[in-house]
């Protein structure tokens, strides 16, 4: 029998149905000689530090820092997740070979390796290597099983990051939680997490630190156009005072008229970080939902594998273009005009050298029904596919001198005039010409009447981070660069994976060290001091981060060994807790406020007893006063909106409670609050917006009693809360003990 074993079991229905194994099993499908099953992501786990040293367990600063001499694996300790393994084991045990049917990439390579390994698998492995679920593509890669010894080095890379970010992660977590954390307060540190929280906690400094310095600009209006001094700005008034009585005194002159014809290209095919940047400024959608979309629509098997890092075709695609050009009959109005001539093919899209495990992200030709925010995404996958075999576009550049006195003013303006690729993202489709920035029809000599002014203005502050710039931003290790090519070259360097940026910035957000303000991304109270409290500055470069991201792909190609690395990191970790531990400053960053909490002497902890002058848990910069209704931060309406008021729920609240409510991040029980005019008992807390929220009293829990939120399951009794005996088919419901 041939054992199959896919990420998950939709993909694994997939593989069945073009396999004719149809028979449905508990935990796989079988028929025609194959018996296809599944993970649900990751059965196997690094083991726990408590797993090699029992007295790792305790976080203790002595037992720093934890460097296992050798990594093992475990099953995760999940009763559903056992029974899966295990069904999965007895298959190898009776399997003539095994499939590795994973996800084509590092991550899919090692959740399965590890379940061969921990199975204790001796026989022959294959690799499916596949970039989308289709029929046709199903089949291609099943007649061309390659043997899984050629992704090895695509194992070790995935196992040494999971080192890497075990040994960093667990030992900086604990060393900077019991060194510097406040009371149940842990500071999570990491390989990855910490680097772009320092992005965003310097950008937020830089802004907070900007001074503004005035400049002066020189500008005329003739003929209704605007033109510009050609030198630039001036740093001093006097200077530019000069020029500007000077042009006053004199017509305006049109000195020269240059026109040159250029090119504008296509835009490329996506990769997954180019595909969340233009989701999240065009639809406003996070990286994270971006990515669940993307998945989806490849599980629907209309586009193509998407946790990709090229925007670039092997040649061998190019073939099959014609064929999914042909099957996007919803798309025929743009796609006909390319099937009825050779499709063209440039350098700029297909380049084999580009090209790793897997192509920039297209359609597969299939179509079906999506949901709105799946066809918005799939749409402009579609859009920019088809646009990259029109004709380029091509435009007329036009520059302007003209002079007042032996002054020289410029101005740019730009006619389109062949629209190329622009045709799939206009809503008209003439091919007229089009004009942006349309200036008059000057005349080299002609002289007039102008309207010179000279104004004042000052810089800017570089922007706050969205998630798109910080997409980007970590794409390149914390570099600005607009420029595609160069982006592409530095790719290597960048932080984390296409695959897992989304995540990381999520992570973020879980531990409340960034918030959202509309699209901008801003680091909290507890960021700042996060980032503040590390000195190291290895832990917060960018640049190491990127150096070890360029490492792991150099495991990955065979250029340097798994164990280089892990020494590597060893020898950090090491270096680092004898750093920390020998500080003498100790900041103590609190629990739930975001407040830093130093010891004080017993005066200093009386001052701090009132409301008034408290630190606002919402911004960063602003203490407490007290209103006529309610006490607010003191830059309300200049950016922070947070108030307490005085009462809530027709209940008076005490400043006590409040402060409680600030410190402990709730207040206790309290009687009396009014809700649909009935009395009821609860606590206070804030939600993600720092408003206040009722939490009513729960009933004591019991295991057996009936599930509160889906009213079907039973209640069960965890390690450390009770949940939901539904959790598996969708009910999230948890209380922690």
């Amino acid at each position: 029998m041939k054992v199959c074993i896919a990420e998950k079991p939709s993909v694994a229905r997939e593989i069945a149905s073009v396999l004719g194994a149809t028979t449905k099993r508990d935990g796989y499908f079988e028929g025609n000689g194959y018996a296809v099953t599944y993970t649900f992501g990751h059965l196997c786990s690094l083991c726990e530090p408590s797993d090699y040293k029992p007295h790792w367990k305790s976080w203790d600063l002595n037992n720093l820092p934890m460097l296992p001499d050798k990594f093992h694996v475990k099953v995760s300790d999940n009763e559903g997740i056992k029974k899966q393994f295990n069904i999965v084991k007895g298959l190898f045990d009776k399997a003539e070979v095994v499939i590795n049917c994973g996800d084509a990439g590092q991550e899919g390579e090692l959740i399965q390796r590890w379940v061969l390994n921990q199975a204790n698998y001796k026989g022959e492995v294959k690799r499916l290597w596949i970039s989308s679920l289709t029929t046709e593509a199903i089949k291609e890669g099943f007649n061309s099983l390659k043997s899984s010894t050629e992704y090895d080095n695509l194992y070790y890379a995935g196992f040494s990051r999971s080192i890497g970010d075990w040994l960093l992660g667990i030992n900086a977590t604990r060393l900077y939680t019991v060194k510097h954390g406040g009371h149940k307060q842990v500071l999570s540190v990491g390989r990855v997490q910490t680097p772009t929280l320092a992005m965003l906690v310097n950008r937020y400094k830089d802004i907070e630190n900007f001074q503004p310095q005035p400049y002066w600009e020189l500008q005329t209006l003739y003929r209704e156009t605007l033109f510009s001094y050609e030198e630039g700005r001036f740093l001093k008034m006097e200077d530019g005072e000069v020029l500007a009585k000077k042009v006053k005194e004199h017509d305006f002159e049109i000195v020269s008229i240059t026109k040159k014809k250029g090119t504008e290209y296509a835009p490329k095919l996506f990769d997954l970080t180019g595909l969340q940047v233009y989701c999240n400024t065009k639809f406003g959608f996070s990286a994270d939902e971006t990515l669940k979309i993307a998945q989806k629509l490849y599980e629907k098997k209309v586009v193509t594998y998407p946790r990709v890092d090229t925007t670039f075709l092997p040649n061998d695609v190019y073939p099959k273009v014609k064929g999914i050009l042909s099957k996007l009959t919803d798309y025929k109005n743009l796609t006909s005009s390319l099937l009825n001539k050779k499709i063209k093919k440039s350098t700029r899209v297909f380049n084999d050298k580009k090209v790793t495990d897997h192509h920039a992200i297209i359609p597969t030709g299939m179509q079906t029904h999506l949901q709105y925010n799946e066809e918005q995404v799939y749409d402009i996958i579609v859009k920019r596919f088809i646009a990259v075999f029109y004709d380029d576009c091509k435009v007329s550049n036009t520059t302007v001198i003209g002079k007042a006195a032996d002054v020289n003013f410029k101005t740019t303006g730009k006619e389109i005039l062949s629209k190329g690729w622009r045709v799939v993202f206009d809503t008209s489709t003439s091919l007229s010409n089009q004009k942006d920035n349309n200036l008059p029809t000057f005349t080299k000599g002609e002289k007039g009447p102008h309207e010179p002014s000279f104004l004042e203005k000052q810089t800017k502050p570089p922007k706050q981070f969205t998630e798109a710039s910080l997409l980007r931003a970590m794409e390149t290790a914390g570099k600005q660069v607009d420029d595609d090519e160069l982006r592409d070259l530095m790719k290597e360097n960048g932080i984390g994976r296409p695959s897992t940026r989304a995540n990381i910035i999520e992570t973020l957000f879980k531990r409340k060290y960034i918030k959202r303000n509309k699209k901008q991304i801003l680091p909290t109270v507890t960021g700042i001091q996060l980032i503040d409290t590390i000195q190291n500055e290895l832990l917060k470069s960018a640049e190491l981060t990127g150096t070890w991201e360029k490492q792991l792909k150099d495991i990955e190609k065979g250029k340097i060994s798994a164990n280089a690395f892990i020494k590597g990191m060893k020898r950090m970790v090491d270096a680092l807790v004898y750093e920390v531990r020998s500080e003498k400053v100790q900041t103590r960053i609190s629990a739930v406020n975001n407040k830093t909490s130093e010891k004080k002497n017993a005066k200093s902890i009386s001052k701090k007893t009132a409301l008034v002058g408290h630190s606002c848990p919402k911004c960063p910069s602003g203490m407490l006063l007290k209103g006529k209704s309610a006490y607010g931060c003191n830059r309300y309406g200049k950016g922070c909106d947070f108030t307490l008021p005085f009462s809530f729920g027709d209940k008076k609240i005490s400043e006590n409670q409040y402060l409680r409510l600030l410190d402990k991040g709730s207040t206790v029980n309290l009687r009396g609050f009014k809700v649909d005019g009935k009395s009821i008992e609860g606590l206070l807390r804030f939600d993600e917006a720092f408003k206040l929220k009722l939490e009513p009293k729960q009933a004591k829990i019991e295991a057996g009693d009936t599930c509160p939120k889906c009213k079907t399951g039973n209640i069960l009794k965890g390690k450390t809360a009770f949940g939901c005996s539904n959790y598996k088919t969708g009910c999230d419901y948890r209380v922690s003990f």
